[in-house]
Order: C-alpha cells, then structure tokens, then sequence
C-alpha cells in the first residue's frame, strides 16, 4: 500500500482518469435487450378484426390501440368498480410489496450517497493511559492523559467505474420490483374482476341446478307413483330416481366452488372471508365491445414483466462490469484535522493542532482466482438473464395469442348456446301453454323446462368465460407506455440517473 501526494502529478492523474473512465465502458456488456421476432399476428392464425356476435354484442379487435389504464370500468358496473378500487386501497399483498419498493428506493439512495460523495466524520477521544517503568530513567511508572477530536474525511476515487456500476446495478434493481409493482396492481385488479365475474356466474348456476333438482325430485315421485300403478317398468322408476339424486351430488360442489371463490375475493379485497361481498348480477355486467391489440414491437414497452426483465438485463450486465472493475487498481484519498494533547489546555492550544492527508493506493495481485470466476459467473448470470428476457417476451406473446383466441371461440360458443337456450326457452313456453290448455300431460311441461334450464346452464358458463377472457385481454395488454420517465418505475430511473450525475 503505497501514500503519496496526488497534487504534485496533476497531469498524470487527469490522464489515468480519462484512461480508466474509456476503460470502464467496455468492462461489460451494454444490457441492450436482445432483437426479438417480429410476428405479423400473435397466433398461429390471423386474427380477426371482431368477434362473432353473441347476445348481441360483437366485440371489436381495435389493433394498434393503446392500453387500457383502468379497463374495467368497461364493463359498466358500479358495484363491480367499487370492488377492484377497494382491492386497490386494502389489499395487504399490494401494500407490502409498496412498502419493500420504497425500501428499496431508499436503500438505493444510500448506496449513491455512499459510494459518490465523500465520508465525514467527527470523532472525540479522551483517555488516561499507564507506561511501564523505564530501568535506565528511573523505577516509576508514567501517568498521563490524551485528549483528542478531529474531523476525518475519506474519498475513494471511482476510476474505473465499480462503484458507479454497483450503483447502476442497483437502481436497475430497483426497477425490477417497480415493474413488479405495477404488474402485481394490474393482476389484482384483474383477479378481483375475475373472481367476481366467476362468483356471480356460479351463483347463477346454482340457482339453475337447484331449480333441476326439484324437476328431477318431481319427475322421480311422478315416476314411483306410475311404477306403483303398473304403468311404467321398474327400470323406468330407478332411472328416474338416478337423474335426480346425480342432480342433487353435482351441487354440494357447485356451492363449495362458490363460496372458495367469495373467500378468495375476500381476501383480495383486504377483508376477512366471513365478510365477503354480495354477488353481481352476472345479467348486469356489459362485455366490453372494444378491446385493444397492442401491436406485438409496442408490447415490449407495455407489460411491466418485460419491462422488468429488460430491467434485469441490465442489471446483470452493469454487475458484469463491477466484477470487472474489481481487478484494477482503487486508489482512495484520506484527511483529518483536529486538536489534541496530553491536557486540556494543551490540546485546545495552537500547539495541539494535528492533521494528516494521504492517499492509497491498492490492486489485486493474487486472490486464488476467484476475482475472475466472480466475473465468469457474473458473465454466466447475463448470460441467463438473457434467455430469461427472450422467454418472458415469448411468454407474453403466447398469453395474447391465447386469449385472442379465447375471446374468438368464447363468442361462438356462446352465440350457439344462447340460440339453444331461445329455442329450449320457445318449447317449454309453448309446452306450458299447451299444458293449461290440458293438451299434454305435466311431465312434457316437466321435461321442456328441464331442457331449457340445462341450456341456460350452458349459456351461463360461456357468459362468464366471455367475460373472463376479456378481462384477461386487457391485462394482458400491460399498462399504456409512459413517455419522459414518468410512471411508477420511473423514480427508481432517476435514481439511476442521480448515480450517473454524481459521476
């Protein structure tokens, strides 16, 4: 460890620090995200510009749009829109995550403060010390006190770059739970859609299927009286009686189904599952007519899980480069002033004043290599950060593609089984008018209404699914792209830039 005095050679330290600043450029990789495909469409069909229409809606592709910051609101719901702003407010899993983002920023903040700008310190020293007696002075031992207090200050000159790297890693860090925030917000709102789209649908069915087990119930009794009578076999009475005790096992499910949902809503929504709310009327909830398609080059900059593992490239490359730096040399600069003395008088005199500056400087010669597998596996863990970019990106394109799709088959399903639902609707009403006309007996009426309830159950299910896969297309479409750095990852980006300018 070598003290010397910078100011004598001012030439030679302007030039070995221009030298180590064009150094540290090149000490890792950019952390420019890799050229991702194009496609001309997310599936493996073209997708079309609308839906088919169902229950009179058809909903329109609008592609090239911008997404959708609070979309839910589209499905015209007051009661629906008060739940997700709730969940928003209360939820104790966004809260945390909030509060470690805000820790993190803080966290940054130190790491700049102290890895930027210089220490100070002031220190005060007051002790009484004893010396060993000195044979040839004489056999008494020394007494004596020290006073001392000084203002130490240290700087460690960033030359080449690791302590600005370490800082660039951090704040990229940062973003990653910025982003991460962001998608966890959006994935609340949409799950709290989800569960109360699921929850009313659910409620719907029950309320059908409860409805098909007293027709059953009724059909059974209708049929044991016959077999009593001798007018239909036994093997009709014990069919009769299978129906409606198969009707009656599939709803114990259907409610445990229900009610696992309301809890779970509950819960999103911060509150105890003993307080979950009232089910929507699922006939009151509006499907979004216009949906946005984000085109697949935009994507990139609106779902905060790419634009989190774009900011985890980065990081791993700026850490790359602090392996890196780590070799060379680190050169620090020290100085202290104070006063001291062995009394009081003495160290509050001018003879008790005291001062030291010096500089150090370091470089690593042997450390049993581990200087360079540090680099090696920070090489391999950008590697890796990589090909964790290019599968988010992939991923992303699949999730839209499927719920393209989704929303396409979704729309058809659901028009052929409101069709199937009119027409199931139009006989047992004229069924029933014939019955009170006395023109066919009560189990024709029975067995029409049967046939109509089913198909209601069948169009309750493609409803909610229509309804889902919506909500799942606005998510997944990510957040509108913030231009000038404004969003909620960009306070961490300016802690990145407040690094680069204490540069």
């Amino acid at each position: 460890m070598a003290t010397f005095a910078i100011s004598r050679y001012p030439r030679i330290a302007a030039l070995a620090g221009a030298a180590c600043a064009l150094a540290a450029c090149s000490f890792g990789p950019s952390g420019e995200p890799p050229a991702m495909p194009q496609p001309a469409h997310y599936g493996a069909q073209a997708q079309p510009t609308q839906t088919a229409s169902a229950q009179g809606v058809t909903q329109q592709f609008v592609v090239g749009a911008k997404p959708v910051p609070e979309w839910w609101k589209l499905y015209r719901s007051d009661a629906l829109n008060a739940l997700v702003d709730e969940g928003l407010r209360n939820s104790p899993t966004l809260a945390a995550t909030d509060k470690s983002l805000a820790a993190a920023r803080e966290q940054l903040r130190a790491q700049i403060g102290s890895s930027m700008l210089p220490t100070i310190d002031a220190g005060g020293q007051v002790t009484r010390n004893r010396a060993l007696a000195i044979p040839e002075i004489g056999s008494n031992t020394f007494l004596y006190n020290i006073f001392v207090g000084q203002l130490q200050a240290h700087y460690t000159l960033d030359l080449f770059g690791a302590a600005r790297l370490a800082d660039t890693a951090l704040a990229a860090r940062v973003n990653v739970q910025a982003y991460q925030f962001d998608a966890a917000r959006r994935a609340l709102a949409a799950n709290i859609v989800s569960a109360a789209i699921t929850s009313a649908a659910l409620r719907a069915q029950i309320d059908t299927t409860e409805r098909l087990v007293t027709l059953a119930n009724d059909q059974a009794r209708d049929t044991q009286r016959r077999y009593v009578l001798g007018a239909v076999s036994h093997a009709d009475q014990l069919s009769a009686q299978q129906s409606a005790a198969s009707l009656s096992a599939s709803l114990p499910g259907l409610k445990q189904q229900w009610l696992t949902t309301r809890h779970a809503l509950a819960v999103l929504l911060g509150r105890t599952p003993d307080a979950a709310p009232d089910d929507l009327d699922l006939a009151q909830l509006r499907v979004p007519e216009q949906v946005p398609v984000v085109v697949p080059s935009e994507l990139l900059r609106t779902r905060p899980d790419i634009q989190a593992a774009d900011a985890a490239l980065k990081a791993a490359a700026a850490e790359v480069g602090v392996a890196t730096a780590q070799m060379f040399p680190s050169i620090s600069l020290s100085a202290s002033m104070g006063q001291g003395g062995f009394s009081w008088p003495v160290a509050l005199s001018g003879a008790g004043a005291i001062w030291s500056i010096g500089a150090s400087l370091s470089q690593p010669l042997f450390h049993g290599g581990a200087l360079f597998a540090q680099r090696r596996a920070a090489m391999d863990t950008y590697d890796a950060t990589v090909s964790q970019y290019k599968q988010t990106v992939l991923a992303a394109f699949q999730n839209v593609a499927d719920t393209l799709a989704a929303l396409e088959h979704d729309a058809q399903a659901l028009e052929a089984a409101n069709s199937a639902a009119r027409s199931a609707q139009g006989v047992f009403e004229e069924t029933s008018g014939r019955y009170r006309l006395g023109a066919v007996p009560v189990a024709s009426t029975r067995s029409s209404e049967q046939q109509f309830r089913n198909a209601q159950l069948d169009e309750i299910r493609y409803t909610s699914a229509r309804l889902t896969d919506t909500a799942a297309l606005f998510q997944a479409m990510g957040n509108p792209p913030v231009e000038g750095g404004t969003g909620t990852a960009a306070a961490a980006s300016n802690a990145g830039t407040a690094t680069r300018n204490a540069q």
